[in-house]
């Protein structure tokens, strides 16, 4: 693959889940090397039954080029409402990965504009997504494209 205009970007479907789940693992890989306290080694890591429950609600979206998923941003629907808060629908990433063989190539941009395409047509008011802090290359990428922080998670480790 030469770039990113070579990749096509489409909603997710049956057949794409073992590229999905592929990629699933490389990040997950990364996850446990980072926080072997919060996360372990799994398999699967996106099961094919909750990959299924997200097709059915049209909230795989993957990225397509040589013959396989090579990117996949999967993500849910929040409405936020009640107490001081604004009534709102936001479109919150649940999943984004992109092979670790093609980053770096507009692959993760691909799958935000679509995204964002569906946040345009569906009327959502935000597009949110939390980033591991030890992930500087995910929020590189992410800042790039435009989001900013929000909030800040912390902890007290015991």
């Amino acid at each position: 693959m030469e770039s990113a205009e070579e990749v096509q970007v489409r909603y997710g479907e049956e057949q794409d889940y073992a590229d999905v789940e592929a990629i699933m693992q490389q990040v997950q890989k990364l996850h446990t090397q980072w926080r072997p306290d919060i996360y372990k080694d799994v398999v699967p890591v996106l099961s094919f039954d909750t990959y299924m429950d997200f097709l059915k609600e049209n909230q795989v979206i993957v990225a397509w080029a040589d013959g396989k998923v090579v990117g996949l941003l999967i993500y849910i629907t929040r409405n936020i409402s009640g107490g001081p808060m604004r009534e709102r629908k936001v479109l919150f990433v649940d999943s984004m990965a992109v092979d670790e063989a093609y980053r770096g190539k507009g692959i993760g941009h691909r799958l935000f504009a679509f995204a964002r395409q569906i946040c345009t047509e569906q009327g959502y008011d935000g597009f949110e997504l939390q980033v591991n802090a030890k992930n500087q290359a995910a929020r590189a990428m992410y800042e790039k494209y435009g989001f900013t922080e929000k909030s800040i998670n912390m902890e007290l480790l015991q």
